[in-house]
């Protein structure tokens, strides 16, 4: 007895007859740059979204003061406390429209990276709830000391 295989039977184990060979060393370098660089966009991706921001405002409560008035506190944080900044915080109507809005101007301090403020928002309907919309170091110079009374057009 022999173990003679049947000619043209069963492949040989070289690519043309059939057999699916290993990926090439070209193609598995190219595979290793894909994933590496699909990972590193994902990464930059989320550091950009969930990192800390360099200045962040956040809402601490608000009163309703009459119809058409809400008093609102917040909190900004500044990475640089020298650095002014402007936060728009908003009063919202029941149904979740917006019904006031105001820019508040932060002034540089050396004292703190958080400051607490109250402002009052003057609005259009009846207020519900009052938040902050967002904060920026980036704001025109009207908001510098030296140019809140006069526009400069």
């Amino acid at each position: 007895m022999t173990n003679a295989l049947p000619a043209g039977r069963y492949p040989s184990g070289s690519g043309p007859s059939g057999i699916r060979q290993a990926p090439k060393r070209a193609t598995k370098i190219a595979l290793v740059a894909l994933v590496l660089l699909v990972g590193t966009g994902v990464a930059y991706y989320a550091y950009s979204k969930f990192s800390v921001k360099p200045i962040e405002g956040s809402q601490l409560s608000f009163d309703i003061v009459d119809e058409n008035t809400m008093s609102i506190r917040f909190s900004v944080t500044r990475q640089d406390p020298e650095q002014p900044a402007v936060c728009i915080v908003r009063a919202r109507s029941r149904d979740g429209s917006e019904t006031g809005r105001r820019e508040v101007y932060i002034p540089p301090e050396s004292a703190s990276t958080t400051v607490e403020m109250t402002t009052e928002v003057t609005t259009s309907a009846a207020p519900a709830v009052g938040d902050v919309y967002g904060c920026s170091s980036m704001f025109p110079n009207i908001y510098e000391p030296d140019r809140r009374t006069a526009c400069s057009w």
